[in-house]
């Protein structure tokens, strides 16, 4: 009877098996029209993501749950001194932790997404995404005026980075994994899957490909899904329904798109001139961030948090006019110092809070001064959320279908679309603000700028274009041994010899040569002496982009590249040639 042991080949070949698998997908997804391998990697990413953001979530409701009861976020009914003392407990401690971490690790947040994606490939560190994890929850936790999708974006883009470092993924295809993280964390954290999708793809990626679409919009879903499972189906605010009660209020709505662009330019500049101190010692500036925040909480405990309670309390009217415009500039005031700072945390949620309160102003002003009009306070809360929100992160889009699904009201997509559109032309064009993601990128040495070369050189790996007709030999070989390198017929013929640099040559001229010289198959030929271009190679990694590829052609002034692979005792190290000419001839093509 045979043995269910398997044998010793059978055990030597499963590794082997396995990873030409997975170089065999390496290769796919190198391609630009991989998309069944993407939206595959895309539900992992999507899943991994919401998981992540799940338990970021249970860390921070739990215990706030614990404190307040129903209201997690009811921080206005803590005694009066730890309106103070704890803003500035929770950032004395992030200042600490802050303090003790090689300054690469303390980058976080949205802007740290941006950064990574544009200049490293989307390479992500790990110490970065465990330091926003633990940074995020400190901070919710102690009522710090700020949100939670500035790390739930960091969190999901960090997930689907990690994915595509352990599996050595071209880096092409990374950049869409880190949309699918980011759109999968969006909808796990807001319960928003078309939010999730059109903020990774107009915020992070900036770009809208229908090969970026389908993997972000079945990550996105993913997301939804673990997020209702855990959390259930609830919007995040329930209202009545309301709408605009005539079509000649619209240029009210108009007027006050100006107004918001007004305080959105304040909030971008503000923020600027606090970043301004990042050569500050980083524990001063959190801790600094701390006490005023808890100054102001200490009269307008409202700030405290991301204060999805006091927007609803605004939405219904209970909140009078006078505590509105106290908490409106308080909660100006606390964000900006906070995310100019640096506290580890989000712009959305305040930018939601900011636009609901201006908004209700707005709303209460209109129907006093024009009480014929029938304005609804109500009405303009959702207005203004949907306008501060697109005219900071200048993203109309993600804004509108953002307020959309958190209110779940169809009703406010018309005047919506006109405020938002009013609101970020005034903040661009009026105000010169960019968005401020980019602006405080911009602000801290960092470059986002990219062409329509390097975008669609960046979309493709360096595998889909790259030569691999060739045949690695020593530079001295008989005839007869040069007779069977050419009788496969390759184009090239790569000198690969240990401690020497690899050189390149065309086998038509050493073809051309031995037909040329009288030689029996016994003499010997060094290639390197044989007429002829030789090419000098340089090495570049097998998940680096044609971009990648481009840049170091430039930079090098090399003749061409062999594309290596991860070291492996199986697998030949050389994967194929890549010179400008490829290049040139994809992107022409």
């Amino acid at each position: 009877m045979p043995s269910s042991k398997p044998t010793e080949n059978s055990t030597r070949q499963l590794p082997q098996k396995g990873q030409l698998l997975l170089d065999n997908l390496r290769h796919q997804l190198a391609h630009l029209d991989a998309l069944p391998q993407l939206t595959l990697l895309g539900l992992i990413s999507g899943l991994a993501a919401a998981g992540i953001i799940v338990a970021f979530r249970l860390a921070v409701d739990l215990p706030l749950a614990q404190i307040f009861g129903s209201h997690s976020e009811d921080f206005e009914s803590l005694p009066r001194h730890w309106h103070f003392l704890l803003p500035v407990i929770g950032a004395l401690l992030l200042g600490i932790i802050w303090q003790l971490v090689p300054p690469t690790n303390r980058q976080v947040s949205v802007g740290h997404v941006l950064e990574r994606l544009h200049n490293h490939q989307g390479r992500m560190p790990a110490a970065n995404w465990l330091l926003q994890f633990c940074g995020g929850i400190i901070a919710l936790l102690s009522g710090q005026s700020v949100g939670r999708e500035g790390p739930a974006v960091h969190l999901g883009a960090g997930a689907a980075s990690q994915l595509g470092q352990w599996l050595k993924l071209p880096n092409n295809c990374l950049r869409t994994l880190i949309g699918c993280g980011v759109a999968s964390a969006i909808a796990a954290s807001f319960n928003t899957p078309m939010a999730g999708v059109i903020f990774a793809m107009e915020v992070v990626l900036m770009e809208y490909t229908i090969i970026g679409f389908i993997p972000v919009m079945l990550a996105s879903v993913s997301g939804a899904v673990i997020a209702q499972l855990v959390f259930g189906q609830q919007p995040a605010f329930s209202i009545i329904p309301i709408q605009m009660n005539a079509l000649w209020e619209l240029p009210l709505i108009a007027l006050s798109g100006i107004v918001i662009a007004l305080f959105a330019a304040v909030f971008i500049r503000l923020q600027l001139l606090f970043n301004r101190l990042q050569g500050w010692p980083v524990a001063l500036r959190l801790t600094l961030a701390g006490m005023v925040t808890g100054t102001l909480a200490w009269w307008f405990p409202q700030i405290l948090g991301v204060g999805y309670d006091t927007i609803e309390a605004t939405m219904e009217g209970q909140l009078g006019i006078h505590l509105l415009l106290g908490i409106l500039f308080a909660k100006l005031l606390a964000t900006s110092v906070s995310g100019g700072l640096g506290m580890p945390g989000g712009l959305i949620g305040p930018m939601l809070y900011l636009g609901a309160v201006l908004g209700a102003c707005i709303g209460i002003a209109a129907s006093v001064l024009l009480p014929e009009s029938g304005a609804n306070p109500s009405f303009y809360v959702l207005l203004g959320m949907g306008a501060m929100m697109a005219a900071v992160i200048n993203a109309p889009l993600a804004a509108l279908i953002t307020v959309f699904e958190l209110t779940q009201n169809p009703h406010t997509v018309f005047p919506t679309m006109l405020i938002i559109v009013v609101a970020v032309l005034t903040t661009r064009q009026l105000f010169r603000c960019e968005g401020i993601f980019v602006a405080q990128l911009e602000a801290n040495g960092f470059n986002l700028s990219s062409g329509p070369i390097r975008r669609a050189l960046d979309r493709v790996g360096v595998r889909s274009v790259m030569e691999t007709e060739f045949h690695r030999c020593v530079h001295r070989l008989t005839v007869k041994q040069l007779q069977l390198h050419l009788q496969q017929h390759p184009r090239w013929l790569v000198i690969d010899e240990q401690g020497k640099d690899k050189v390149l040559l065309a086998a038509a001229d050493v073809s051309s040569f031995l037909d040329t010289e009288s030689l029996s198959e016994e003499d010997e030929v060094n290639l390197l002496d044989i007429p002829g271009r030789q090419w000098s190679l340089l090495p570049i990694d097998q998940q680096a982009s044609l971009y990648e590829a481009q840049q170091l052609l430039n930079t090098l002034k090399a003749d061409a590249l062999y594309v290596e692979r991860q070291a492996s005792p199986l697998l030949s190290p050389v994967v194929g040639i890549l010179t400008q000419e490829h290049i040139d001839h994809y992107y022409r093509a």
